[in-house]
Protein backbone atom coordinates (compact mmCIF):
# COMPACT_ATOMS: atom_id res chain seq x y z
CA UNK A 1 0.00 0.00 0.00
CA UNK A 2 1.31 3.44 -0.96
CA UNK A 3 0.53 5.91 1.83
CA UNK A 4 0.98 9.68 1.78
CA UNK A 5 2.08 10.78 5.27
CA UNK A 6 1.65 14.52 5.72
CA UNK A 7 4.01 15.82 8.39
CA UNK A 8 6.03 12.68 7.69
CA UNK A 9 9.30 14.23 8.92
CA UNK A 10 7.75 15.37 12.19
CA UNK A 11 7.91 13.79 15.63
CA UNK A 12 5.01 11.36 15.20
CA UNK A 13 5.06 11.26 11.41
CA UNK A 14 8.65 9.99 11.18
CA UNK A 15 7.79 7.09 13.49
CA UNK A 16 4.73 6.30 11.37
CA UNK A 17 6.94 6.16 8.27
CA UNK A 18 9.16 3.63 10.02
CA UNK A 19 6.16 1.56 11.15
CA UNK A 20 4.71 1.49 7.63
CA UNK A 21 8.03 0.44 6.12
CA UNK A 22 8.34 -2.29 8.73
CA UNK A 23 4.97 -3.68 7.64
CA UNK A 24 5.89 -3.73 3.96
CA UNK A 25 4.10 -0.54 2.88
CA UNK A 26 5.44 2.36 0.81
CA UNK A 27 5.23 5.68 2.67
CA UNK A 28 5.40 8.96 0.77
CA UNK A 29 6.55 11.87 2.93
CA UNK A 30 4.97 15.32 2.64
CA UNK A 31 6.64 17.90 4.87
CA UNK A 32 8.47 21.21 4.79
CA UNK A 33 11.63 19.32 5.75
CA UNK A 34 12.96 22.24 7.78
CA UNK A 35 16.37 21.41 9.30
CA UNK A 36 15.02 22.02 12.81
CA UNK A 37 12.14 19.60 12.29
CA UNK A 38 13.51 16.70 10.31
CA UNK A 39 13.03 13.23 11.69
CA UNK A 40 13.81 9.71 10.58
CA UNK A 41 11.80 10.08 7.38
CA UNK A 42 14.44 12.32 5.82
CA UNK A 43 16.59 9.29 5.06
CA UNK A 44 14.33 8.67 2.02
CA UNK A 45 16.44 9.30 -1.08
CA UNK A 46 13.81 8.55 -3.73
CA UNK A 47 12.52 12.00 -4.71
CA UNK A 48 9.28 10.40 -5.88
CA UNK A 49 8.57 9.56 -2.25
CA UNK A 50 9.29 12.99 -0.79
CA UNK A 51 7.45 16.27 -1.30
CA UNK A 52 8.74 19.43 0.33
CA UNK A 53 5.86 21.88 0.63
CA UNK A 54 3.19 23.44 2.80
CA UNK A 55 0.12 21.23 3.07
CA UNK A 56 -1.89 24.25 1.86
CA UNK A 57 -0.06 24.17 -1.50
CA UNK A 58 -2.80 22.75 -3.75
CA UNK A 59 -0.55 22.00 -6.73
CA UNK A 60 2.00 20.05 -4.71
CA UNK A 61 -0.73 18.21 -2.81
CA UNK A 62 -2.19 17.12 -6.16
CA UNK A 63 1.21 15.83 -7.32
CA UNK A 64 1.82 14.00 -4.06
CA UNK A 65 -1.54 12.20 -4.26
CA UNK A 66 -0.80 10.58 -7.62
CA UNK A 67 -0.68 6.81 -7.25
CA UNK A 68 -1.50 6.96 -3.54
CA UNK A 69 -3.82 4.37 -1.94
CA UNK A 70 -4.41 6.12 1.41
CA UNK A 71 -3.47 9.25 3.37
CA UNK A 72 -2.20 9.52 6.94
CA UNK A 73 -2.70 13.18 7.88
CA UNK A 74 -0.32 14.26 10.64
CA UNK A 75 0.62 17.79 9.55
CA UNK A 76 -0.53 20.24 12.19
CA UNK A 77 0.37 23.11 14.44
CA UNK A 78 0.25 21.53 17.87
CA UNK A 79 0.02 22.58 21.51
CA UNK A 80 -1.84 25.23 23.43
CA UNK A 81 0.17 28.12 21.99
CA UNK A 82 1.22 31.30 23.76
CA UNK A 83 -1.88 33.46 23.43
CA UNK A 84 -4.91 34.04 21.21
CA UNK A 85 -2.74 35.81 18.65
CA UNK A 86 -1.76 32.31 17.49
CA UNK A 87 -5.37 31.58 16.41
CA UNK A 88 -4.92 32.45 12.70
CA UNK A 89 -1.90 30.15 12.46
CA UNK A 90 -3.73 27.25 14.08
CA UNK A 91 -6.83 27.66 11.93
CA UNK A 92 -4.82 28.24 8.76
CA UNK A 93 -2.66 25.17 9.12
CA UNK A 94 -4.95 22.71 10.82
CA UNK A 95 -8.28 23.51 9.18
CA UNK A 96 -7.49 25.19 5.87
CA UNK A 97 -4.64 22.73 5.38
CA UNK A 98 -6.97 19.80 6.00
CA UNK A 99 -9.57 21.24 3.63
CA UNK A 100 -6.98 21.62 0.84
CA UNK A 101 -5.80 18.05 1.40
CA UNK A 102 -9.33 16.62 1.39
CA UNK A 103 -10.24 18.54 -1.75
CA UNK A 104 -7.17 17.10 -3.43
CA UNK A 105 -8.12 13.60 -2.30
CA UNK A 106 -11.62 14.05 -3.67
CA UNK A 107 -10.25 15.06 -7.07
CA UNK A 108 -7.62 12.31 -7.12
CA UNK A 109 -10.06 9.58 -6.13
CA UNK A 110 -8.19 8.68 -2.92
CA UNK A 111 -10.85 7.42 -0.53
CA UNK A 112 -9.03 6.20 2.61
CA UNK A 113 -7.89 8.56 5.38
CA UNK A 114 -6.42 8.21 8.86
CA UNK A 115 -6.35 11.51 10.74
CA UNK A 116 -4.24 12.57 13.72
CA UNK A 117 -7.00 13.47 16.16
CA UNK A 118 -6.60 14.56 19.77
CA UNK A 119 -8.13 14.02 23.18
CA UNK A 120 -8.33 17.81 23.52
CA UNK A 121 -11.70 17.71 21.73
CA UNK A 122 -13.27 16.44 24.98
CA UNK A 123 -12.25 19.37 27.16
CA UNK A 124 -12.43 17.97 30.67
CA UNK A 125 -12.63 14.20 30.98
CA UNK A 126 -15.29 12.07 32.64
CA UNK A 127 -16.41 12.92 36.18
CA UNK A 128 -18.89 11.41 38.63
CA UNK A 129 -20.63 13.25 41.47
CA UNK A 130 -21.64 11.20 44.55
CA UNK A 131 -25.12 12.80 44.41
CA UNK A 132 -25.74 13.52 40.75
CA UNK A 133 -23.82 10.78 38.95
CA UNK A 134 -22.11 11.53 35.64
CA UNK A 135 -21.55 15.26 35.28
CA UNK A 136 -19.62 17.71 33.10
CA UNK A 137 -18.05 20.62 35.01
CA UNK A 138 -17.63 23.92 33.23
CA UNK A 139 -14.32 25.73 32.76
CA UNK A 140 -12.46 26.35 35.99
CA UNK A 141 -12.73 29.88 37.38
CA UNK A 142 -9.62 32.04 37.46
CA UNK A 143 -10.30 32.91 41.10
CA UNK A 144 -10.27 29.22 42.04
CA UNK A 145 -7.05 28.59 40.14
CA UNK A 146 -5.35 31.59 41.73
CA UNK A 147 -6.40 30.29 45.14
CA UNK A 148 -4.98 26.83 44.42
CA UNK A 149 -8.41 25.20 44.09
CA UNK A 150 -7.65 23.11 41.03
CA UNK A 151 -10.18 20.30 41.24
CA UNK A 152 -13.48 20.84 39.37
CA UNK A 153 -16.61 20.73 41.50
CA UNK A 154 -20.10 19.50 40.73
CA UNK A 155 -21.96 22.37 39.01
CA UNK A 156 -25.18 21.33 40.80
CA UNK A 157 -24.11 20.82 44.41
CA UNK A 158 -20.44 21.82 44.61
CA UNK A 159 -19.33 18.38 45.76
CA UNK A 160 -15.94 16.93 44.86
CA UNK A 161 -15.87 14.82 41.70
CA UNK A 162 -14.25 11.49 40.91
CA UNK A 163 -12.43 11.40 37.54
CA UNK A 164 -12.83 8.39 35.24
CA UNK A 165 -12.02 7.23 31.72
CA UNK A 166 -13.55 9.18 28.85
CA UNK A 167 -15.03 7.24 25.92
CA UNK A 168 -15.41 8.26 22.29
CA UNK A 169 -19.14 8.77 22.85
CA UNK A 170 -18.52 11.66 25.26
CA UNK A 171 -19.72 15.01 23.91
CA UNK A 172 -17.05 17.29 22.50
CA UNK A 173 -16.21 20.40 24.51
CA UNK A 174 -13.06 22.03 23.07
CA UNK A 175 -11.69 24.71 25.40
CA UNK A 176 -8.89 26.35 23.45
CA UNK A 177 -8.12 27.26 19.84
CA UNK A 178 -6.03 24.18 19.17
CA UNK A 179 -8.84 21.94 20.44
CA UNK A 180 -11.38 23.71 18.23
CA UNK A 181 -9.20 23.17 15.16
CA UNK A 182 -8.76 19.46 15.93
CA UNK A 183 -12.52 19.00 16.23
CA UNK A 184 -13.02 20.93 12.99
CA UNK A 185 -10.60 18.56 11.27
CA UNK A 186 -12.84 15.66 12.27
CA UNK A 187 -15.95 17.43 10.99
CA UNK A 188 -14.21 18.14 7.69
CA UNK A 189 -13.12 14.50 7.38
CA UNK A 190 -16.65 13.30 8.11
CA UNK A 191 -18.13 15.69 5.52
CA UNK A 192 -15.52 14.55 2.97
CA UNK A 193 -16.40 10.89 3.58
CA UNK A 194 -20.12 11.53 3.04
CA UNK A 195 -19.56 13.62 -0.07
CA UNK A 196 -17.08 11.28 -1.76
CA UNK A 197 -17.95 7.81 -0.48
CA UNK A 198 -14.68 7.83 1.43
CA UNK A 199 -13.68 6.22 4.70
CA UNK A 200 -12.00 8.11 7.54
CA UNK A 201 -10.68 7.20 10.97
CA UNK A 202 -9.51 9.71 13.57
CA UNK A 203 -7.06 8.50 16.20
CA UNK A 204 -7.56 10.75 19.21
CA UNK A 205 -4.05 10.82 20.63
CA UNK A 206 -3.56 11.32 24.31
CA UNK A 207 -0.22 12.66 25.61
CA UNK A 208 2.30 11.30 23.11
CA UNK A 209 5.97 11.23 24.15
CA UNK A 210 9.18 9.55 23.06
CA UNK A 211 12.45 9.93 21.14
CA UNK A 212 12.60 12.81 18.71
CA UNK A 213 10.25 15.18 20.50
CA UNK A 214 10.95 18.86 19.76
CA UNK A 215 12.65 20.71 22.60
CA UNK A 216 12.66 24.28 23.89
CA UNK A 217 9.44 25.39 22.22
CA UNK A 218 6.25 26.77 23.82
CA UNK A 219 4.22 24.66 21.38
CA UNK A 220 5.37 21.24 22.60
CA UNK A 221 3.70 19.08 25.23
CA UNK A 222 4.43 18.79 28.91
CA UNK A 223 6.73 15.77 28.45
CA UNK A 224 8.93 17.84 26.17
CA UNK A 225 8.96 20.76 28.63
CA UNK A 226 10.21 18.51 31.43
CA UNK A 227 12.74 16.67 29.28
CA UNK A 228 14.11 19.96 27.90
CA UNK A 229 14.55 21.32 31.44
CA UNK A 230 16.48 18.23 32.51
CA UNK A 231 18.70 18.51 29.43
CA UNK A 232 19.59 22.03 30.61
CA UNK A 233 20.33 20.77 34.10
CA UNK A 234 17.19 22.42 35.48
CA UNK A 235 14.37 21.02 37.61
CA UNK A 236 11.11 20.32 35.77
CA UNK A 237 8.51 22.93 36.74
CA UNK A 238 5.19 21.23 37.48
CA UNK A 239 2.12 23.46 37.22
CA UNK A 240 -0.87 23.39 39.59
CA UNK A 241 -0.24 20.75 42.26
CA UNK A 242 1.00 18.03 39.91
CA UNK A 243 -2.04 15.82 40.44
CA UNK A 244 -3.52 16.39 36.97
CA UNK A 245 -4.29 12.99 35.44
CA UNK A 246 -3.21 12.20 31.89
CA UNK A 247 -2.58 9.15 29.70
CA UNK A 248 1.02 9.18 28.46
CA UNK A 249 1.34 6.99 25.35
CA UNK A 250 4.62 6.16 23.63
CA UNK A 251 5.17 7.40 20.09
CA UNK A 252 6.00 3.92 18.78
CA UNK A 253 2.63 2.68 20.01
CA UNK A 254 0.92 5.63 18.32
CA UNK A 255 2.79 4.86 15.09
CA UNK A 256 1.67 1.24 15.27
CA UNK A 257 -1.92 2.37 15.80
CA UNK A 258 -1.73 4.44 12.62
CA UNK A 259 -0.37 1.50 10.62
CA UNK A 260 -3.12 -0.78 11.92
CA UNK A 261 -5.79 1.85 11.18
CA UNK A 262 -4.50 2.35 7.61
CA UNK A 263 -4.75 -1.38 7.00
CA UNK A 264 -8.25 -1.53 8.47
CA UNK A 265 -9.87 1.59 6.98
CA UNK A 266 -10.17 0.13 3.47
CA UNK A 267 -12.51 -2.60 4.76
CA UNK A 268 -14.98 -0.17 6.30
CA UNK A 269 -18.20 0.86 4.54
CA UNK A 270 -18.16 3.92 2.31
CA UNK A 271 -19.18 7.30 3.76
CA UNK A 272 -17.86 6.11 7.12
CA UNK A 273 -16.19 8.16 9.84
CA UNK A 274 -15.14 6.85 13.26
CA UNK A 275 -12.99 8.14 16.11
CA UNK A 276 -10.77 6.05 18.37
CA UNK A 277 -9.09 7.01 21.62
CA UNK A 278 -5.39 6.20 21.42
CA UNK A 279 -3.90 5.94 24.87
CA UNK A 280 -1.74 3.62 26.95
CA UNK A 281 -4.46 2.61 29.41
CA UNK A 282 -2.15 3.59 32.30
CA UNK A 283 -3.39 6.91 33.75
CA UNK A 284 -0.69 8.80 35.64
CA UNK A 285 -0.38 12.26 37.13
CA UNK A 286 1.77 14.97 35.63
CA UNK A 287 3.76 14.96 38.84
CA UNK A 288 4.43 11.23 38.57
CA UNK A 289 5.67 11.71 35.03
CA UNK A 290 8.03 14.51 36.07
CA UNK A 291 9.38 12.43 38.95
CA UNK A 292 9.94 9.37 36.73
CA UNK A 293 11.80 11.44 34.14
CA UNK A 294 13.97 13.23 36.70
CA UNK A 295 14.89 9.97 38.44
CA UNK A 296 15.76 8.20 35.18
CA UNK A 297 17.72 11.20 33.89
CA UNK A 298 19.58 11.70 37.16
CA UNK A 299 18.62 15.36 37.19
CA UNK A 300 17.10 17.73 39.75
CA UNK A 301 13.82 16.74 41.37
CA UNK A 302 10.67 18.43 40.03
CA UNK A 303 9.43 21.66 41.57
CA UNK A 304 5.67 22.08 42.02
CA UNK A 305 4.97 25.74 41.29
CA UNK A 306 1.22 26.21 41.64
CA UNK A 307 1.21 28.10 38.32
CA UNK A 308 -1.54 27.41 35.81
CA UNK A 309 -2.47 28.01 32.18
CA UNK A 310 -5.94 29.13 31.18
CA UNK A 311 -7.35 26.59 28.76
CA UNK A 312 -5.72 23.61 30.45
CA UNK A 313 -8.08 20.96 31.78
CA UNK A 314 -7.64 19.14 35.07
CA UNK A 315 -8.11 15.46 34.23
CA UNK A 316 -8.56 13.66 30.91
CA UNK A 317 -7.66 10.00 30.50
CA UNK A 318 -8.60 7.57 27.77
CA UNK A 319 -10.73 4.49 27.47
CA UNK A 320 -9.06 2.92 24.44
CA UNK A 321 -11.03 -0.34 24.42
CA UNK A 322 -12.72 0.45 21.10
CA UNK A 323 -9.39 0.67 19.29
CA UNK A 324 -8.17 -2.52 20.92
CA UNK A 325 -11.35 -4.52 20.32
CA UNK A 326 -12.23 -3.32 16.83
CA UNK A 327 -8.78 -2.96 15.26
CA UNK A 328 -6.72 -5.31 17.41
CA UNK A 329 -4.13 -2.70 18.46
CA UNK A 330 -2.28 -3.12 21.75
CA UNK A 331 0.19 -0.67 23.32
CA UNK A 332 3.51 -2.36 24.04
CA UNK A 333 5.59 0.28 25.85
CA UNK A 334 4.78 0.57 29.55
CA UNK A 335 5.06 3.79 31.54
CA UNK A 336 8.23 2.91 33.47
CA UNK A 337 10.01 1.53 30.40
CA UNK A 338 8.97 4.44 28.21
CA UNK A 339 10.01 7.13 30.67
CA UNK A 340 13.36 5.47 31.29
CA UNK A 341 14.05 5.53 27.55
CA UNK A 342 12.74 9.05 27.04
CA UNK A 343 14.84 10.43 29.90
CA UNK A 344 18.03 10.03 27.85
CA UNK A 345 16.66 9.88 24.30
CA UNK A 346 17.77 12.59 21.86
CA UNK A 347 15.42 15.50 21.23
CA UNK A 348 15.21 17.56 18.07
CA UNK A 349 15.62 21.31 17.89
CA UNK A 350 12.44 23.25 18.59
CA UNK A 351 10.53 24.74 15.67
CA UNK A 352 9.21 28.20 15.22
CA UNK A 353 5.38 28.34 15.35
CA UNK A 354 5.04 28.69 11.59
CA UNK A 355 7.44 25.85 10.97
CA UNK A 356 5.37 23.61 13.21
CA UNK A 357 2.30 24.59 11.25
CA UNK A 358 3.80 23.64 7.92
CA UNK A 359 5.35 20.38 8.94
CA UNK A 360 4.12 17.76 11.36
CA UNK A 361 3.31 17.07 14.97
Amino acid sequence: MRVLVTGGAGFIGSHIVEALEGRGHEPVVYDTMLPSGQGGATRLTDERRRFVADVRDRDTVAKALRGVDAVCHQAAMVGLGKDFADAPRYVGCNDLGTAVLLAGMAEAGVRDLVLAGSMVVYGEGRYDCPRHGRTRPGPRAVADLEAGRFEPRCPSCGAGLTPGLVTEDAPADPRNVYAVTKLTQEHLASAWARATGGRALSLRYHNVYGPGMPRDTPYAGVASFFRSALARGEAPRVFEDGDQRRDFVHVRDVAAANAVALEAVRDRPSEDFAAYNTGSGEPRTVGQMAEALAAAHGGPSPVVTGEFRLGDVRHVTADSRRLREELGWRPEVGFAEGMAEFATAPLRSGRAPQAAALAGS
